[in-house]
């Protein structure tokens, strides 16, 4: 894959990579796609949580910690491991593994990462690939030490919008953030909202572009390093 430029390189890790890796035991792999294509072939040792239902309507701190403490419980139920190196995919560089790696980052978990271009770059790149499921482990209750600062309520949101140097980023479909479908109570977007469909950060295979190429997209409409950027 080459290196593509980013300032945390940690957070992905190529295909190739995982494949001269697949034997490490300090790798925790979860394959977060619906159970039915984990079940036609997966990444061999993968285990199984689809995170795309689960959300939270309301999050405002007590709702928040009672939302994060059910994660963290469904981790240990499912064998993730808090000790290893926890490593994400789905089909491609998608919004279901970002969100594994997202709830390991809150709840203070380091050392995780996310598959750059999912199965399908595994495939590719001549990955064995497994038919058997994986029972998971017991692993020891999965650790909070809540990062909060990386989370913003809707409360704190709204008092922010009238600052120059906050950006409201809204990462959904067109549809979505101009009103013509309503996946919220109500259509349309946060006002002053600019919007990049998470989409486009990717390339045809369905990995990551090249920071050189996010920078000068994200920087066209105004997300810069200064800035405080909320991604919704």
């Amino acid at each position: 894959m080459g290196d593509k430029g980013y300032t945390n390189p940690e957070l992905i890790i190529s295909a190739d990579s995982l494949k001269n890796e697949i034997d490490d035991e300090s790798l925790c792999i979860v394959d977060t796609r619906p159970t039915h294509e984990y079940l036609l072939g997966h990444i061999p040792g993968a285990l199984h949580l689809d995170l795309f239902g689960l959300s939270l309507n309301n999050t405002q701190k007590d709702m928040l910690d009672t939302f994060m403490w059910m994660i963290a419980y469904l981790f240990q139920q499912r064998g993730i491991d808090s000790s290893k190196t926890i490593i994400w995919y789905e089909d491609i560089s998608g919004t279901r593994a970002s969100r594994g790696l997202w709830f390991c980052e809150y709840l203070g978990h380091p050392n995780t990462k996310l598959l750059d271009g999912g199965f399908k770059a595994w495939v590719a790149a001549g990955g064995q690939v497994c038919l058997e499921g994986v029972e998971p482990p017991e692993v020891s209750e999965f650790p909070i030490n809540a990062i909060t600062s990386i989370h913003l309520d809707a409360d704190v949101i709204n008092d922010l919008l009238n600052n120059e140097d906050f950006i409201a980023l809204d990462t959904r479909t067109d549809d979505e953030h101009y009103g013509r479908v309503a996946r919220a109570e109500r259509p349309g977007a946060i006002p002053g909202s600019v919007h990049i469909e998470w989409l486009n950060n990717l390339d045809e295979n369905g990995t990551y572009k090249h920071a050189d190429e996010l920078r000068q997209m994200y920087e066209a409409v105004g997300v810069t390093p200064e800035k405080q950027v909320m991604c919704y």
